[in-house]
C-alpha cells in the first residue's frame, strides 16, 4: 500500500489572492505532490490550503510553502479575526492511508527542526507531536498571538520553543508544527452582530470550559455578512459527532433570541460526517451505507491516483498503461473536436459524417480506458508466473510463455487501436471546425505516442518467449502497424499544419 499523508496548513493571508497563489506554486513545485483545495477567508485574513503524497514529498512541500509564506507576508503589517502567531501559523499533518501517526509525529519534527535552521522561525510542536502536556492544545501555544509572543518567548522559558532561539522571527513569527487525526473546520454564523452571544455560545461547546470533548470553538465577528460566528474546530468527528454541536449551538443561540443564519465547512471533510447528520435528521436508524448508491458503482481511479502509482516504486502500472492513456487522451481530444463541429454554422455538410466519428471515437476511447487496467493485469500474471518453484520446471516455463503471451497481447491491441484512431484522426483533422484544428493535431500526437509505446511493451514481452515463429509472426505485424501509424499521423499533422495557414 502506497503511503499517502495529507498536510493541511494554515497560512496568515485570506485577501491578497496573488499571494496566496504564489505560496499554492511552492506546494506545486514538488513533485508527487496534489493540491487538493485552497480556502481564503478575509474576514479571518488566513488561508487553508490543503494538500496530499508521500510523506517525503509533503515534507518537502510543507517546507516550500513555509519558505515563500514567510517572504511574503509580513504580521506586522497583518489583522483579521483569527488567532495567529505565525506566517505559516501551523501545519499539521494527518496520516491517511499507509502511515501510522508516529511516522507523522516524525515528519514534524523534522519540519520543525528544518524550519528552525533554516529559516530562522522558532516552532514549536502540537497535538500528538506535543512535547509538553499543554501544548496538546494549539490554543494554549496561540495564547497572546504574534504580538503578545513577540515579549513572551524571550522572559518566559515555558514559552521557549521547541526547535529554534526563544527569539521570534521579525516578520514571520513562529510556525506550529504537529500530528492529528483529520479534522474539521465547522462554522456557525448566527443572525445578530452582537458578538458577546458568538463567544458565550463558543464557550458553551468547547472542551476546556466542560462543553464537547471534541470541539475547540471561538466566537468571531464577520463583517462581510455583517453576522457573528461560532468558529468551530471538531479534531474527532466520530466522538463528537457534528449534528449534536449544531443543536447545543441552536438551542443556546434561541436562549438569547437568536436563530442560526447558516453554517459552512472550511477545507475537506469526511463523507462521513456528512453520513451521521444526514442519518440523524432523517431518523434513517437501519440505513446501511452499502445502500448509497455511489457506493455500489464500480471504482475508477482519479488521474492523481493513478499518475501517482505511475510514479511508484511499483512495477505496475507501467508503460503499457501509460501508452493506453495517452491513446484514451488522443481519442477524447478528437471527440472534443467533433462536439466543437456537430451543429455549428458552416459545418453542415459534414454533420453527420462527424456525429458518425464521433461515435467511433467514443467507442475507440471506451476500449483504451479498459486496456489502461488490463495492461497491469496481464503483466501482473507475468509475474506471478516467475514467481513459480523452479523446482516445477514445465509448469514454470508454461506459465511465463503464456503469461507473456497474454502480456504482448494488451499493448498489442492499444496498437491496433492507435492505428485506427489515427485513421479517424485523419478525417477528422480535415473536417472538424477549424477553430479547434490544434486540438485534432494534439489528438493525432497522442495517438502516435501511443502506438509507439505499445511496440516497445510488445517488444520487450515477445523477447522473452521461446515460440520463435509466434514471436516473428508478433514483431512482423507489430512493425507494419507501427510504421502505418507514423504514416497517418504524418498526413494528420500536414492537413493540421495546412489548415492553420489557410
Amino acid at each position: 500500500m502506497r503511503k499517502i499523508v495529507e498536510c493541511v496548513p494554515n497560512v496568515s493571508e485570506g485577501r491578497r489572492r496573488e499571494v496566496v497563489e504564489k505560496i499554492t506554486a511552492s506546494v506545486l513545485s514538488v513533485p508527487g505532490v496534489f493540491l487538493l483545495d485552497t480556502e481564503m477567508n478575509p474576514d479571518h485574513n488566513r488561508a487553508v490550503i490543503t494538500f496530499i503524497g508521500e510523506p517525503e514529498a509533503c515534507l518537502e512541500a510543507a517546507f516550500r510553502l513555509t519558505k515563500t509564506a514567510a517572504e511574503l507576508i509580513d504580521l506586522n503589517q497583518h489583522q483579521g479575526e483569527h488567532p495567529r502567531i505565525g506566517a505559516t501559523d501551523v501545519i499539521p499533518f494527518v496520516p491517511i492511508s499507509g502511515v501510522t501517526m508516529e511516522e507523522c509525529v516524525e515528519l514534524a519534527r523534522r519540519l520543525g527542526k528544518r524550519i528552525a535552521d533554516e529559516l530562522k522561525i522558532p516552532v514549536y510542536l502540537y497535538e500528538q507531536a506535543a512535547t509538553r502536556p499543554e501544548r496538546v492544545d494549539l490554543g494554549n501555544i496561540r495564547k497572546g498571538e504574534f504580538e503578545g509572543l513577540r515579549e513572551e518567548i524571550r522572559r518566559d522559558p515555558a514559552r521557549a520553543p521547541d526547535f529554534g532561539k526563544p527569539e521570534i522571527h521579525p516578520t514571520a513569527g513562529a510556525t506550529v508544527v504537529g500530528a492529528r487525526f483529520p479534522l474539521i473546520a465547522y462554522n456557525i454564523n448566527l443572525n445578530t452582530t452582537d458578538l458577546n452571544i458568538a463567544k458565550k455560545i463558543a464557550k458553551a461547546i468547547r472542551f476546556k470550559d466542560g462543553g464537547f470533548r471534541y470541539v475547540k470553538a471561538l466566537g468571531f465577528e464577520i463583517r462581510e455578512k455583517n453576522c457573528v460566528q461560532v468558529s468551530i474546530n471538531m479534531t474527532n468527528y466520530q466522538g463528537t459527532p457534528l449534528y449534536r454541536v449544531f443543536e447545543m449551538v441552536k438551542r443556546e443561540a434561541e436562549r438569547y433570541g437568536v436563530m442560526i443564519k447558516e453554517s459552512e465547512i472550511v477545507g475537506l471533510c469526511p463523507i462521513n460526517a456528512l453520513l451521521d447528520s444526514a442519518i440523524y435528521y432523517l431518523q434513517l436508524d437501519t440505513f446501511k451505507l452499502d445502500q448509497i448508491l455511489e457506493y455500489r458503482l464500480p471504482q475508477t481511479k482519479s488521474l492523481a491516483s493513478f499518475l501517482g502509482e505511475l510514479s511508484s516504486a511499483q512495477p505496475t502500472p507501467g508503460g503499457g498503461a501509460a501508452s493506453a492513456l495517452s491513446g484514451c487522451i488522443g481519442t477524447s481530444l478528437l471527440i472534443m473536436t467533433a462536439n466543437l463541429t456537430i451543429g455549428k454554422k458552416g459545418y453542415e455538410k459534414v454533420e453527420k459524417e462527424m456525429r458518425d466519428l464521433k461515435d467511433k471515437l467514443e467507442s475507440l476511447s471506451s476500449r483504451f480506458y479498459n486496456l489502461i487496467d488490463l495492461d497491469s493485469q496481464a503483466f501482473n500474471r507475468v509475474m506471478d508466473a516467475y514467481k513459480i518453484p523452479k523446482e516445477r520446471k514445465e509448469e514454470r516455463e508454461e506459465a511465463i510463455e503464456e503469461a507473456l503471451k497474454g502480456a504482448s497481447a494488451v499493448p498489442y491491441e492499444v496498437l491496433e487501436k492507435a492505428v485506427v484512431g489515427l485513421e479517424l484522426g485523419k478525417v477528422n483533422a480535415e473536417k472538424c471546425n477549424k477553430n479547434s484544428i490544434t486540438d485534432a493535431g494534439c489528438g493525432v500526437n497522442f495517438l502516435l505516442n501511443a502506438a509507439k509505446g505499445a511496440y516497445l511493451n510488445i517488444a520487450v514481452n515477445l523477447a522473452g518467449l521461446k515460440d520463435e515463429e509466434y514471436k516473428e509472426t508478433k514483431t512482423r505485424e507489430a512493425e507494419a502497424l507501427l510504421s502505418r501509424a507514423e504514416i497517418l499521423q504524418r498526413e494528420a499533422e500536414a492537413i493540421v499544419l495546412r489548415r492553420l495557414r489557410e
